[in-house]
């Protein structure tokens, strides 16, 4: 069988200020996010498994983006920790998360690639969207 793709969008709010930027993104400011989780490897090939052809249930990849991704970062507030902002103690009176990186979008989707390959069985892996 062959290798495919699959691919499953997700949006969310999130909030974040970047450290040290010599433009308007130094202030605190939101986006809304559509962040496209794409799948890699050979879907199942066992008749008798309910889950024959699939590579991963949606059900499943949903349950899991929405636990490790969607629920901690939805309309969150992102700090590098380093930033002076993070020293107000936002995290005590907000949903904020403090990273000891620059919070780019870049660099955010760096972290959800690496939370999300933990999760996935070894014949499955995070694919490559190429829409540039």
């Amino acid at each position: 069988m062959n290798t495919i793709r699959v691919t499953k969008e997700f949006n969310f709010e999130m909030a974040h200020a970047l450290h040290n930027y010599d433009g308007l993104c130094k202030n605190i400011h939101g986006h809304s996010y559509k962040l496209f989780v794409c799948l890699k490897g050979i879907p199942k090939d066992d008749v008798s498994h309910p889950k024959n052809g699939m590579l991963l249930d949606f059900k499943d990849l949903k349950k899991m983006v929405n636990e490790l991704i969607i629920t901690p970062f939805d309309h969150a507030l992102i700090l590098n920790s380093e930033d002076k902002l993070a020293t107000l103690n936002l995290h005590n009176n907000t949903k904020s998360i403090l990273f000891d990186f620059q919070p780019t979008c870049e660099n955010i989707c760096i972290h959800f690639a690496e939370i999300l390959t933990t999760v996935f069985d070894e014949n499955i892996k995070l694919g490559v969207i190429d829409k540039c």
